[in-house]
């Protein structure tokens, strides 16, 4: 079983406070996540403050673009894993960003991991890009995307030719030191199940339950299947948020008071539609150590490899890093 930690790229007003990280507390993070032993961090991508972002805080939010935070902190790190926690496939252009992945993946030395999605807000989209249509799939993009990305970091000359993204004989270099350069799959959806049992290395979805990730975990691995791929070589990464306390009660007061569980009940209307948020601690880890133990076990036997990008409730970096450094400490090193 993998860890991996949050970086909080794009995190103020949605996560955590506004103000929250600066440049060198972002870096902070990261060198912390290597010292304690984790997998990787993952920088998550926004480029637009949210509408209920800004009704609450009624002030703009430092996000930090995560290529170029993860290449800052490879200046300072040596072997952690860098990670996206998506990169927003329809508010970017697949040749930029195989460029600027392909370089970030050189220059730290072959430690880039690509999660791609769709986005969980649909205003942000239409915000930056205000001239596409009502009618842009959003998901097909992301499909596209990552088709189009692959093509580029495997053939001399790529061409790609789809309904959102097209170019023409295209010669990129470098490519990426790692062959294969790891895509992750974002998404809850089905579909992002299917893109990830087709095309990618990586799934990485966020909150689910148990049940509901199992039956998804099928249909990735049928996607798999029915191109010839094994699911063994796919990281089933969901995403979720940690909190410990010393009793149960103290966790979930910790969660329940944290600008991370209003987060979710805002992606009710997006990421989460589908789901019963009334007990939504249920989906992430939530209790003491030994019981947060027990609930990492049961999503291990449920086919996950990776808890993944874990977010811990907090107010400022201190507290974020102490929360860090408790887990690694009482229930990350029960599973090396």
């Amino acid at each position: 079983m993998l860890f991996s930690v949050a970086l909080p790229t794009c995190v103020e007003g949605l996560i955590y406070p506004v103000p929250y990280v600066t440049p060198e507390k972002l870096i902070e993070v990261g060198v912390a996540a290597e010292r304690l032993g984790y997998h990787s961090v993952w920088g998550n991508d926004h480029l637009h403050t949210q509408n209920y972002v800004w009704d609450e805080w009624h002030a703009v939010p430092n996000y930090y673009e995560p290529l170029i935070s993860l290449a800052a902190l490879a200046g300072h790190t040596k072997q952690i894993k860098l990670g996206t926690s998506v990169i927003v496939m329809p508010m970017r252009e697949p040749s930029l960003l195989a460029k600027q992945a392909a370089t970030l993946d050189q220059l730290s030395g072959g430690r880039l991991l690509l999660g791609i999605g769709v986005g969980a807000y649909r205003e942000e989209f239409e915000a930056v890009r205000p001239r596409a249509p009502r009618s842009t799939n959003r998901g097909e993009m992301v499909d596209e995307g990552i088709r189009a990305i692959q093509e580029l970091f495997t053939k001399e000359t790529a061409s790609f030719t789809g309904r959102y993204y097209a170019f023409e004989g295209v010669k990129m270099g470098p490519k990426p030191k790692q062959n294969p350069l790891p895509i992750y799959s974002g998404g809850n959806s089905d579909a992002g199940a299917v893109r990830a049992g087709r095309y990618a290395q990586g799934w990485l979805p966020a909150v689910l339950p148990i049940d509901v990730l199992k039956r998804k975990i099928g249909i990735l691995r049928d996607a798999a299947a029915a191109v010839s791929r094994s699911i063994a070589g796919i990281d089933i990464a969901p995403q979720m948020s940690v909190s410990l306390g010393k009793t149960s009660e103290e966790a979930l007061r910790r969660f329940r008071d944290s600008q991370v569980y209003q987060h979710m009940l805002s992606l009710k209307r997006s990421t989460l539609k589908d789901l019963d948020l009334t007990q939504v601690e249920r989906m992430n880890l939530v209790g003491t150590p030994a019981q947060v133990t027990d609930q990492i076990a049961a999503y291990r036997d449920a086919g996950v490899t990776h808890c993944c990008a874990l977010i811990f409730p907090a107010n400022t970096i201190e507290e974020t890093v102490d929360q860090m450094d408790w887990f690694a400490r009482d229930v990350m090193r029960r599973f090396h």
